[in-house]
């Protein structure tokens, strides 16, 4: 669905670029293009009126639909974990609950409205800072550590000074919005895909507070449902308080913390380990919590509870394995290189780029999925060049002239370029699609070039 902005006859596509980019243009020519169109061109400016109030509320919308994204799902178990223990604490009534979680929920908007602006402003590609490997693998580690805690491996017993600093630093309404605020650092590589559209609008309109209250708005959709499940957490005080199930519950959130921790380090795994890990914990955790664990309830549900987890997680394992045993070969990949795309134009070839990195969780779906299916790997190998080109580690002299030239405002983003050499625009790919839709831009690119 287009998304109208704020200057005349200027519509975003469903993959974010403005209607004239689709005409082959580079971005800075826009009004160029327009003019060619037989209209006056138009320099963007700020919006308002209607065009700001529908223009919001279509990146608000966006931003819920973000939840959907695996960047969001370590906020899920954080999110119940403190509001339920906000929750039980007395004299917390649901009116402190609700501004606790408008305090978290705004933590998270900053965070991201920040992140959001600097990359706009800078060029940046978001979530490359967040997603160093060694950042990633001592996150892992804390987590794992935690996990044996939770576990009942050992205790973690702080001095009564350090317990009391603590619980006075992340008490009231501060220790909601700290939160928020260090969270949405989770959370910002998730909004990288969809703003991709808005980061070159942001920077060409040349106004941080207007690209602060886009990316606001974005985050506090993106926010809202965490708002919703941080209220219901508050339900958590109607549980019975004390049982086996109690110390079960424990250690289900101690496998969850060694999926997140795996979650974490995928992409510093060669190959499909990655996969093949996420597999393993589930098995093991379907194991441990289905029969190996011997905790008891007093209610009659809790076996079924304990089996249920347990198949689902065997369920998970068995899907995992099958899918990646079963995936065929994928799509041969070429260097980038002046030479590569000569060759395609003599033999009459269209070019497909993509613009990878490991830390990108779409990029990986992409990779995983779209690029191996049988039909698209076959269109490839007989009427395309096929260059990748990885930007997961910055300073490349190289890499960091084909992202300006490309005008590359984050990953993923897949360039397609017709016989002559020359980008199909109305084609350019910024986030995951499936393979039937990605078979329709190649039929496509193949038909302009016929």
């Amino acid at each position: 669905m287009a998304v109208k902005l704020g200057y005349k006859n200027v519509y975003r596509d469903p993959y974010g670029y403005p209607e004239w980019q689709g005409r082959g243009l580079p971005v800075d020519s826009a009004p160029a293009g327009l003019a060619q169109s037989g209209e006056a061109p138009k320099a963007p400016g700020p919006l308002y009126g209607w065009a700001m109030i529908w223009t919001l509320l279509g990146i608000f919308v966006g931003g819920m639909a973000l939840n959907l994204t695996p960047c969001i799902y370590p906020l899920i178990p954080i999110t119940i974990s403190y509001f339920g223990g906000q929750a039980a604490k007395e004299g917390e009534g649901q009116g402190k609950l609700v501004a606790h979680g408008l305090c978290y929920m705004m933590g998270l908007a900053v965070t991201n409205s920040v992140l959001g602006v600097v990359a706009s402003l800078t060029g940046g590609l978001m979530g490359a800072m967040l997603q160093n490997p060694i950042v990633l693998i001592v996150v892992a580690a804390v987590l794992i550590v935690f996990a044996t805690s939770l576990f009942g491996l050992w205790e973690m017993r702080l001095p009564s000074g350090l317990t009391q600093a603590a619980a006075k630093s992340y008490t009231g309404y501060f220790g909601s919005l700290f939160m928020g605020l260090t969270l949405g650092v989770v959370a910002a590589p998730c909004i990288g895909p969809f703003v991709l559209g808005l980061l070159t609008w942001v920077a060409s309109m040349g106004s941080p507070w207007l690209g602060f209250l886009i990316f606001f708005t974005l985050s506090l959709g993106l926010g809202l449902p965490l708002f919703f499940l941080a209220m219901f957490s508050g339900q958590l005080k109607k549980l019975p308080r004390s049982g086996g199930w109690m110390i079960w519950v424990r250690k289900l959130m101690g496998w969850v913390l060694v999926a997140m921790a795996v979650h974490f380090i995928r992409p510093v795994l060669p190959g499909h380990w990655g996969t093949v890990l996420i597999a393993l914990v589930a098995l093991a955790a379907g194991l441990h919590l289905g029969w190996i664990d011997n905790s008891q309830a007093n209610f009659r549900a809790f076996p079924w509870l304990k089996g249920g987890a347990g198949i689902m997680c065997l369920v998970l394992s068995t899907f995992l394995i099958a899918s990646w045993a079963m995936r065929g070969p994928g799509v041969t990949w070429k260097s980038y290189s002046e030479e590569t795309l000569k060759e395609a134009q003599n033999l009459k070839k269209p070019v497909i780029i993509d613009f990878y990195a490991t830390w990108c969780t779409p990029c990986r779906e992409i990779e995983e999925v779209t690029l191996h299916d049988p039909l698209v790997v076959k269109m490839a190998e007989s009427g395309f060049f096929m260059v990748k080109v990885d930007v997961t580690q910055g300073g490349n002299p190289l890499n960091e002239r084909l992202l300006q030239q490309y005008g590359i405002k984050g990953v993923p983003t897949i360039v397609f370029l017709d016989t002559e050499g020359k980008e199909r625009r109305d084609l350019r790919l910024v986030d995951y699609i499936p393979s039937d839709q990605f078979l329709g831009h190649m039929a496509a690119l193949k038909k302009s070039g016929s």
